[in-house]
């Protein structure tokens, strides 16, 4: 059976590693953020440092209308073999760096040839830069979304 959508247990890894943020915030990157790392609110206007504070429930409730975007995405680029948790991190991945860095990427490349092969751990702990710099956090994310993605 094909895995088209994310499940409670990939929200929350996502959840885990965005945190919750009811006012707006600079990513890593720059770029105004409020709630679990959204970047954008369900009508498309985009966040800025000037918006006002939401309630955990708004945010929760946004994310899941987000995640909607990544789950096509991802269920587009792979192949229908991914079973739910390589499904759940690899929209981890890429709802943290972006549809066109997931298809872009070796890592997808690797999983389409083969959705066991070792080499796909080592593919994701590449992506743990922000501004040229290993980051602590994308480490111990792309660590788990590895540990999520060959859990059976």
């Amino acid at each position: 059976m094909k895995i088209t959508s994310i499940n409670e247990e990939g929200l929350k890894l996502i959840m885990k590693y965005e945190g919750f943020s009811a006012t707006p915030y600079l990513c890593p990157a720059g770029v105004p953020t409020i709630g679990y790392g959204t970047t954008r609110y369900s009508d498309g206007t985009k966040v800025t440092m000037k918006d006002e504070a939401i309630t955990k429930e708004q945010a929760i409730e946004i994310l899941k209308e987000q995640v909607k975007n990544y789950e096509l995405a991802v269920d587009a680029m792979t192949t229908d073999k991914v079973n739910q948790n390589q499904f759940n991190a690899l929209v981890s991945f890429a709802y943290n760096l972006g549809v066109n860095a997931l298809k872009k990427s070796n890592l997808l490349r690797v999983i389409n040839l083969n959705i066991w092969d070792g080499k796909i751990e080592r593919e994701f702990n590449k992506w743990v830069y922000a501004n040229g710099r290993v980051l602590k956090g994308l480490q111990k994310r792309r660590n788990d979304e590895s540990k999520m993605y060959f859990k059976k």
